[in-house]
């Protein structure tokens, strides 16, 4: 059932972009005509407008004209989906129902109001409201539980989004501009763990995604694989410590498939958060994962976002591993094009990620320090994160924390990096005290 709703909603979507771009045709052919022609399209609205030039042959024009115009209504009638159907309901008989331990930002913002005005808007790739906030709906411990489907998601869905921007992000000017610094020479020299005895491991990763195509949550199978197949081009290219190789996912052999599974380098379907947006679609076609020789540069293709370009090695050298990053950013930005806006930065599925999309984090061993009274104020005051070693959501063992940035948007990347550098200085200061 699943997949044939899958199924339904691409067919819709491409019936409908088609019928669009007829509808504009019917409209520029009737301003160049004398004959008024219905140009019926996705919204089934007509338009008709006469011009004093004619055809040849008006009678067959016509014809052909009024032939397309009916299949394309059928076509819309015929795959209609139960989300599209839906909009036959009031608003209100459609809001979605969130359980008492629901305490995601999509709860705490989506009044009945903004649901109403949101509701019938389409972003231009053809993502809903209700295909944004599903993951809210279906996990109560989802923290923020919205997913953009395309850049346009965050404008025509700016009523729901720009709340929970501001809330997550600590406040951020509606006329704020993204800040730009990959210099590694700003960050410094210093390794805040020269002995090793509390920095497990240190990784910088940034999220990208594509201009002018649909985000993961809000893709075809046609836009996930021209994805992987112009990032897999640019990566090809890389040189030096950067140079590396392809394992797509759905064509991996045993012993790949072994060696990654024992590097930690292979992520997994299954999340339930992300399978709730609709970014785990068509699991693991046009997905997989590209790293250095020396294992220290990775990249992910089509996760949660469509390119997740990480620096990692073990160790606390923080500024070594944001150089690296910084390079293999810079270099593929020469071959790709990123999905970007002076206002939010780097466009990211989830608007946790928005502006650097930078998450710079160490694996830290602190079981006193975490355990002491002054461990959240420590975090909160150097705007820091702390989380299990396998992830959001995951607990901690043996007293290793994974500990990030939690600030992105309204920043540059080095001050992301030095938030985590100040805040892990001090963690570990609070460990060598108790």
């Amino acid at each position: 059932m699943e997949q044939r709703s899958m199924q339904l909603s691409e067919d819709w979507f491409h019936a409908t972009m088609f019928s669009r771009v007829f509808s504009r045709a019917f409209r520029s052919i009737a301003q160049n005509s004398s004959l008024r022609l219905a140009a019926a399209g996705a919204s089934g609205a007509a338009a008709a407008v006469a011009a004093p030039v004619a055809f040849a042959d008006e009678g067959s024009l016509r014809g052909l004209l009024s032939s397309i115009n009916k299949r394309l209504e059928n076509i819309e009638r015929s795959i209609g989906t139960e989300e599209h159907a839906a909009l036959s309901f009031p608003a209100e008989a459609d809001f979605p129902h969130f359980s008492d331990e629901n305490k995601s930002l999509v709860k705490k913002y989506l009044t009945p109001a903004i649901y109403a005005r949101l509701r019938e808007k389409t972003t231009k790739w053809g993502f809903t409201i209700d295909r944004a906030i599903q993951s809210a709906v279906d996990n109560p411990k989802s923290s923020v539980g919205i997913y953009a489907g395309d850049e346009d998601s965050y404008v025509q869905f700016a009523d729901i989004f720009d709340p929970i921007i501001d809330d997550y992000h600590g406040g951020y000017d509606k006329n704020g501009k993204h800040k730009r610094n990959l210099n590694a020479k700003d960050i410094p020299a210093e390794n805040v763990d020269p002995r090793g005895d509390f920095v497990v491991s240190t990784r910088i990763r940034v999220g990208r995604n594509l201009s002018g195509l649909p985000l993961p949550a809000g893709t075809t199978r046609a836009a996930r694989r021209e994805v992987e197949k112009r990032v897999v081009s640019a990566l090809n290219s890389l040189e030096g410590d950067l140079k590396g190789r392809y394992y797509p996912l759905g064509n991996m052999s045993d012993a790949d498939r072994k060696q990654l599974i024992l590097d930690h380098f292979l992520f997994k379907g299954g999340d339930k958060y992300l399978n709730s947006a609709g970014c785990e679609r068509d699991w693991p076609e046009s997905r997989g994962i590209f790293h250095s020789a020396d294992k220290r540069f990775l990249v992910w293709v089509n996760e949660e976002d469509e390119i997740r370009i990480i620096s990692m090695q073990k160790g606390a050298d923080i500024r070594m591993v944001f150089d690296r990053l910084s390079r293999a950013i810079q270099s593929l930005e020469t071959r790709l094009e990123f999905a970007y806006n002076d206002h939010h930065g780097y466009i990211a599925s989830c608007p946790t990620n928005l502006g650097t999309a930078m998450r710079a984090s160490v694996h830290i061993k602190i079981p006193k320090a975490s355990k002491s009274k002054q461990f959240k104020a420590l975090l909160d005051r150097y705007h820091l994160q702390a989380r299990g070693i396998h992830g959001e959501h995951s607990a901690s063992e043996g007293g290793v924390f994974d500990i990030s940035n939690r600030r992105r948007l309204g920043l540059s990347e080095v001050d992301c990096v030095m938030d985590m550098y100040s805040g892990v200085k001090a963690l570990i200061a609070l460990e060598k005290a108790l």
